[in-house]
């Protein structure tokens, strides 16, 4: 007889995920897209939401995991994702208006409540809201999904099964879903219970290999021992700054537009990758922000949290975490941009030249067989007691041709990175813009926009600076 059951194992990465999150600590990722209503708009001056309802479900196909909710294995507790027989696009793609006449601020205060509310676990762990109103015949699409689905990459390529560059493409028919059963619990503990002990046989394999390829094997445990003990050491003497401290349940939600032709020009004449043109833009708008408050920042030693992606070509389009961090000192006190940036770069090759890379991975991967509950414990540890970064700073690529939603133009689009006891910014590159979304305790920083505006004035720098040329000891990097 057949097995018609189905369940999904989360990586322990993903289930890290989760166990970080807490009542005040929402693990949740978003981005805040903005739309010309255009062939969207409804003869009252509505958005169709229906319209909108269509495309998504048509798509729901493309990401399995946005019907599935979490469940747990019995005793071990740890997270699997089953189909949700009660599914309902109803509950998860909200409507919702901005008060006449709907200003951005309006809009940035309604993101903020948003991402304050933390998702629903019994259900599938994401929402989308079309809010309409917004002044200049535009509306905006805000989606949010637990960490544990997707990471920024995975989010990317998820909205492109409903955005497209073609205004004229229009969705594929709705193709029919019905809900697999569940295991059993017996099964889900047999199955993790013969996973775990799997591991002495994973083990002889690796000597096995190990023995036939000697060399391979032993630089390869070599760099995964070295770069868990770089990426763990690289971020352990952070200063402590207003910046990172512990953070309550309520957020505000900012964001400024820059010109992307601009930070490729600064990139084409003082050298580095658009990464670093970003992270020395980051870099003066926080020693700015940080001299506004009072501080002293010239001996501070300022470190930021730079999520890389590890997904190979082969992992596009499949959802959970495949990501990477580095831990990357800042010059936050120095005034000329070009010597900022030229530090930035010396910075990052070292980071790259380093096995800091493929820490997380390494760690994921021992944890996964061995120890699954030992990669929450490191997050909860580090988001908790250990000062390892000053803020989170995360450059998502999107593309570089204008999309759209059933024929309705995406003029902006803003991601939003989930605040862990920092400050969290994230850039998504679209078109010909660099959008900065800015993720933030209320309480802790009324001043949020202060930021926003240093950010921008530190590009604009930059750019007047790369007329003058680079500093001496600048070098080109692809």
């Amino acid at each position: 007889m057949s097995d018609f059951t189905h369940y999904d194992r989360l990586s322990a990465i993903d289930a890290g995920m989760l166990s970080v999150e807490d009542a005040t600590t929402h693990m949740h990722v978003g981005a805040v897209g903005i739309f010309e209503a255009g062939p969207l708009a409804g003869p009252d001056g509505g958005i169709e939401i229906d319209r909108v309802r269509a495309a998504l479900d048509a798509a729901l196909h493309l990401a399995p995991r946005f019907r599935q909710k979490l469940a747990a294995v019995p005793l071990l507790e740890h997270p699997v994702w089953i189909d949700d027989e009660h599914f309902n696009l109803l509950y998860h793609v909200r409507h919702t208006a901005l008060p006449h006449p709907g200003s951005e601020r309006m809009l940035k205060r309604l993101v903020g409540r948003l991402m304050s509310q933390k998702l629903d676990r019994s259900r599938p762990l994401w929402e989308a809201w079309i809010v309409e109103g917004l002044e200049g015949d535009r509306f905006a699409f805000v989606v949010k999904a637990h960490h544990c689905m997707v990471d920024g990459i995975a989010g990317v390529d998820l909205l492109s099964g409903i955005l497209h560059p073609d205004p004229e493409q229009r969705p594929a028919p709705t193709r029919p879903w019905i809900p697999r059963p569940a295991p059993d619990g017996l099964r889900l503990l047999r199955d993790e219970v013969a996973l775990r002990a799997s591991l002495p046989l994973s083990l002889a394999g690796a000597t096995w290999r190990g023995l036939r390829h000697p060399r391979e094997s032993a630089a390869r445990l070599r760099d995964g021992l070295v770069s868990l003990r770089e990426s763990m050491a690289s971020g352990g003497s952070a200063s402590p700054t207003p910046l990172d401290q512990s953070v309550g349940p309520f957020r505000r939600v900012d964001w400024v537009a820059l010109d992307l032709a601009g930070a490729l020009e600064v990139r084409r004449a003082l050298g580095g990758t658009l990464n670093d043109v970003v992270l020395a833009c980051a870099s003066g708008a926080f020693g700015r922000f940080l001299r506004q408050r009072g501080m002293r920042i010239e001996d501070l030693d300022f470190r930021t949290s730079v999520p890389v992606s590890i997904r190979t070509d082969a992992e596009r389009g499949e959802l959970g975490n495949r990501i990477s961090t580095l831990f990357a000192k800042l010059p936050i006190a120095e005034p000329d941009p070009r010597v900022r940036l030229a530090r930035v770069i010396e910075t990052t090759r070292e980071l790259k030249g380093s096995a800091q890379r493929g820490g997380w991975g390494v760690l994921g991967e021992l944890s996964d067989r061995a120890f699954p509950s030992f990669m929450g414990l490191m997050l909860r540890l580090m988001s908790t007691r250990m000062r390892l970064v000053n803020a989170y700073v995360s450059n998502i690529p999107g593309p570089r041709v204008p999309v759209y939603l059933l024929g309705a133009r995406m003029l902006e689009i803003y991601p939003v990175a989930p605040v862990v006891n920092v400050l969290a910014v994230a850039l998504l590159s679209y078109d010909r813009g660099l959008y900065w979304g800015f993720n933030a305790d209320w309480d802790r920083f009324p001043d949020l926009h202060d930021l926003v505006d240093a950010t921008k004035e530190e590009l604009e720098l930059l750019c007047k600076a790369a007329a003058a040329g680079p500093v001496a000891h600048i070098g080109d990097d692809a």
